[in-house]
């Protein structure tokens, strides 16, 4: 297993990501822009927007504690959903779906940390990083209710979501890494697909491996040869 100098835990929280953005401003004297809490903006191949402290030692993590992340869809997606479609979408529904997303989230980003070489932990110490993510806008174009109907869905894609994600360092707990992207599902050959249960999840597994894989990279990145 590598030793990894990993970012205090991960936060992805949608109020905090929204407040993040909107208080993000350039900081003259370092030539950065910074956030209210001191990070300051970075490059990342591939995260959109990523903060990390000035002084954070990343050298220290060996483990990683990913935390249940948050799940919320985005505005008005149940009424509209509800417009085009022979069966509501039932408060019901979305809690179960926000289940199922953030369930698939822990798995598979902890099959991914783990064959990237993190240790992933439940416990927490002062060599763990802490990872706590946050799905914003989430966003499925034709949701599967599993209400037995035979009617079906074609779309060419099947949604898009945003993740959040604040690292922080678990003896401390001190934040010292915020990201944030955006994914959309990538149909092959943009053709028209079936939308169902099953569809939709391998859909939202290649998106959340994406998601993944650019955490691991970027983690990757901040540890010294």
């Amino acid at each position: 297993m590598k030793s990894r100098t990993m970012k205090s835990s991960v936060s992805l929280l949608t109020a905090a990501f929204l407040g993040a953005l909107s208080m993000v401003a350039p900081n003259p004297a370092l030539g950065l822009e910074t956030s209210f809490d001191g990070l300051e903006r970075v490059e990342s191949r591939r995260i959109a927007i990523a903060y990390l402290a000035p002084d954070a030692d990343f050298g220290v993590f060996t483990r990683v504690k990913i935390l249940e992340p948050t799940v919320a869809f985005r505005a008005n997606w149940q009424r509209d959903q509800n417009r085009n479609r022979t069966r509501n979408i039932s408060t019901r529904d979305m809690e179960r779906i926000k289940a199922d997303v953030a369930s698939l989230f822990l798995e598979v980003f902890e099959q991914r940390l783990t064959s990237g070489g993190y240790e992933v932990t439940d416990k927490v110490g002062d060599d763990v990083l802490i990872v706590q993510p946050a799905i914003i806008d989430l966003d499925i174009a034709a949701p599967d209710t599993r209400s037995g109907s035979s009617q079906r869905t074609f779309t060419a894609s099947a949604g898009a979501a945003t993740i959040y994600v604040e690292l922080f360092d678990a003896a401390t707990g001190q934040i010292i890494g915020r990201g944030a992207d955006r994914q959309a599902s990538r149909v092959t050959g943009g053709f028209m697909t079936w939308s169902n249960r099953v569809t939709n999840r391998a859909e939202a597994r290649t998106v959340l491996q994406r998601w993944a894989d650019a955490l691991v990279s970027f983690l990757d990145e901040q540890y010294p040869e």
